[in-house]
């Protein structure tokens, strides 16, 4: 979603029908908390918690408090809450209503000093109800589902060609190239990698010619999927593949996410490490991303580009093995604002690799609701930082538009090295 949609508290339709394009799925089994900012109750942070985590005896009311903390790092004026569920909220001696009570309650508790009274929905498989009103005003069932596909916010974003994947997973799906392809893939990556770890013995200018081929790899591959490769050059995803566990060469990729760097990508992997020069070209490069106060929109074209390039590599490369490329599509997915691919991507990273160190700390910075610099103002004074915050583990997904959510992830949270 690129544009802010300004809607009223007195408004739950269409605010009902505005949260599954702003997390770009249908949640399940979710508490939705929505920020709304003066003036007019305007809709700003999105942040899906899994609802077994919120109704959760033990850890519930710590995740509520950093949900609510998150709100107020947006600057909201009020908050409401939203429960998918498929438990209905009249069955008080039912363990699933039960659970929905506790989630509630804790969401309520947290919010109740800094927010005020919040108002909470219910949406279920057939309806959506009032949670207050569960037992009396709403019909059977709720109110049917198909009056949200009738709001105003509903027309807008057809008319803007945007789409809900069906569940949180289909929201992100890279198919598997053709076997046959993956087993040359394999072949190539594993001939880069003893090439690495031969590089390795020989010394520093041998490492410095292995780094500047991953890089070469990098530029050959964006080419060939933007169509401007001759004609017969060989795919290059064996030798990038290898070449991404290298860090540095990762930041190399990285930093050409950014345009006009030129030919940083291929300084920064040169020598046994990167001169001063080189170095604060790279943290520049990071605070265009990072930092509201040097903040870069993201160039979709170029974007788009990058996230097609890498998702080839995954489609090639091995399953359960592609921390690097899954944390780089992360990170664009976050620069453009779209919080719940970049989480899944990131749920994915780290399966892959748990100690993946730049798949960690995007997740910190997720999981605090933190967007992008384009997408902030100047950062509050005492603003906190992602410590407080659940971690992935919660099952967090924060979406930020672009109405600016007015607190960012300290750069050194995500260095770009």
């Amino acid at each position: 979603m690129t544009a802010t949609t300004t809607l009223r508290v007195n408004e739950p339709r269409e605010i009902l029908s505005l949260l599954p394009y702003r997390l770009g799925f249908r949640p399940r089994d979710s508490a939705v908390a929505v920020s709304l900012r003066a003036p007019r109750g305007r809709v700003g942070v999105v942040m899906r918690v899994d609802l077994p985590a919120l109704a959760d005896p033990d850890v519930g009311a710590q995740v509520a408090r950093a949900t609510v903390a998150v709100m107020g790092r947006d600057r909201a004026q009020g908050t409401i809450l939203v429960v998918y569920t498929d438990a209905d909220p009249r069955l008080a001696d039912d363990d699933e209503a039960r659970a929905l009570a506790r989630a509630v309650m804790h969401y309520r508790e947290a919010a109740d000093a800094p927010l005020g009274e919040v108002a909470v929905w219910v949406v279920t498989s057939t309806g959506y109800l009032s949670y207050d009103c569960a037992r009396s005003c709403c019909p059977p069932g709720g109110r049917p589902l198909r009056e949200l596909e009738s709001t105003q916010v509903s027309a807008r974003m057809v008319l803007e060609g945007a789409t809900v994947a069906s569940s949180r997973d289909d929201l992100v799906r890279i198919p598997l190239a053709d076997p046959q392809r993956r087993r040359v893939v394999a072949r190539a990556r594993q001939r880069w990698e003893r090439r690495a770890a031969q590089a390795q013995t020989d010394g520093p200018a041998a490492c410095e010619h292995w780094r500047l081929g991953a890089v070469a790899a990098w530029r050959s591959a964006v080419d060939l999927v933007a169509g401007r490769a001759p004609a017969g050059t060989p795919a290059p995803w064996g030798r990038l593949e290898a070449g991404l566990q290298d860090r540095r060469v990762r930041d190399a990729v990285l930093a050409s996410f950014v345009p006009g760097v030129g030919d940083l990508p291929e300084r920064s992997v040169r020598g046994e490490r990167p001169s001063v020069s080189v170095d604060a070209a790279m943290q520049q490069v990071t605070a265009r991303i990072v930092r509201s106060d040097a903040a870069l929109p993201p160039p979709e074209t170029l974007v788009r580009l990058h996230e097609e390039t890498l998702e080839a590599l995954v489609a090639h490369g091995r399953r359960d093995a592609q921390a690097p490329a899954l944390s780089l599509l992360a990170l664009l997915a976050w620069w453009r604002g779209d919080g719940a691919r970049a989480q899944i991507l990131l749920d994915r990273a780290l399966r892959d690799d748990p100690g993946y160190r730049l798949a960690a700390l995007l997740a910190s910075a997720l999981s605090a609701g933190l967007g992008p610099g384009w997408t902030r103002d100047d950062v509050p004074e005492d603003a906190g930082t992602p410590d407080d915050v659940p971690g992935p583990d919660a099952g967090v997904d924060g979406g930020i538009d672009d109405g600016r959510a007015d607190h960012a992830p300290d750069p050194r949270d995500v260095p770009p090295r």
